[in-house]
């Protein structure tokens, strides 16, 4: 069912909460209930709700217009609502505007999308609340830039990008970290996207000596590169970013193509009992409804923690780890997630498996 059509009643479940769990926590979730993030709302509604009730809280759901001024209406109506902390907020946008009126009310924001570097450096600046559960810009760089030198640093490899904003930044980033390591490149070039055949780039870099290539580009490039250069014969180990998390068209990937991206969290073992309830319930655990869950879970255990301590709740976000959904959170001194979440993924014909690591 698509999660759109249960808006409706998730609200309703929402509010008769309210009299039926009184003694759980207040939690605010914010985001878009129509327009062109709709969808994405209501798959954090739809996760949010359905731990909210499993842990007997109460809710109070609040419309994300992602508009440079509906932050801070946003943030009234949490205070209004009496909410103790708030989660989902998918814009920037909401988030630059809601936070100095959050902080004066004592209510954190766990954000379960903005990635901004900058407006968490603002944040910690002037005392703001926020708390990312999604990971920060530069970690799938980081993540990059760890594997290539923990496994392929013996390996001639090339970097490639297809000119785009994140896959120029994202390859240039892991450029400047290795040559700072002294690893430097056997091929560096940024192709032209969208194309029906790289051969002339595959030969390229066979003609180069690479072994492995790390892509930042689109799934749809990553897809022809891989069949180009196994036509040609070329042995080529294809690594690409989070942006091969796509539909597998109009090429398909080969399997044994990699990528650095966030995992296929309803795959994952630690979600596996909250996937079973919720499909069993009718709730296909697509997109942030995950997440969103593991932020209701977060936000109850945090206000159960501080409550037992005797301080306030942002505090204890901090340097406590929380049993989710999407497995083990926890939130470092600079409220972000203490464990990059990317990881090296491997496509296996119908999805993304994670790589196991070589044994010693």
């Amino acid at each position: 069912m698509n999660v759109l059509r249960r808006l409706p009643l998730l609200f309703a479940l929402l509010s008769a909460a309210g009299s039926s769990y009184a003694a759980g926590i207040h939690i605010g979730v914010v985001a878009p209930q129509d327009g062109n993030f709709g969808t994405l709302g209501a798959e954090v509604t739809t996760g949010a709700n359905f731990e909210i009730q499993a842990q007997k809280d109460t809710a109070t759901v609040v419309d994300e217009p992602c508009t440079e001024d509906g932050g801070r209406a946003v943030a009234e109506a949490l205070i209004a609502a009496k909410a103790q902390v708030a989660i989902g907020f998918l814009c920037t946008e909401t988030l630059e505007g809601a936070l100095p009126r959050l902080k004066d009310a004592g209510i954190p924001a766990i954000t379960v999308s903005v990635r901004s570097r900058i407006l968490m450096e603002d944040a910690l600046k002037n005392g703001w609340p926020l708390f990312r559960l999604a990971p920060v810009d530069s970690a799938e760089a980081a993540m990059a830039i760890n594997t290539i030198l923990k496994d392929w640093a013996a390996d001639p490899l090339a970097l490639i990008d297809d000119g785009t904003i994140h896959g120029r930044e994202l390859v240039g980033a892991i450029r400047s970290a290795l040559e700072e390591k002294g690893l430097k490149p056997v091929f560096t070039d940024t192709y032209r996207p969208g194309q029906d055949q790289q051969i002339a780039l595959v030969r390229r870099l066979k003609k180069a000596g690479a072994a492995r290539v790390f892509i930042g580009g689109d799934r749809s490039d990553v897809a022809v590169i891989a069949r180009d250069a196994k036509s040609e014969n070329i042995p080529l180990a294809i690594v690409g970013g989070d942006a091969m998390r796509a539909a597998d068209q109009p090429v398909p990937l080969l399997p044994g193509v990699q990528a650095i991206a966030l995992p296929d969290y309803a795959s994952l073992p630690a979600s596996q009992e909250t996937v079973q309830a919720m499909r069993s319930g009718g709730i296909e655990p697509d997109g942030y409804i995950l997440p969103a869950a593991a932020a209701a879970e977060i936000a109850s255990q945090a206000a159960d923690r501080a409550k037992a301590a005797n301080k306030p709740i942002a505090d204890a976000l901090i340097g406590n780890a929380f049993q989710t959904a999407i497995g083990p959170i926890t939130f470092g001194q600079n409220h972000e997630l203490t464990e990059n979440p990317y990881r090296l993924l491997e496509w296996r014909g119908n999805a993304f498996a994670p790589v196991t690591p070589p044994s010693n």
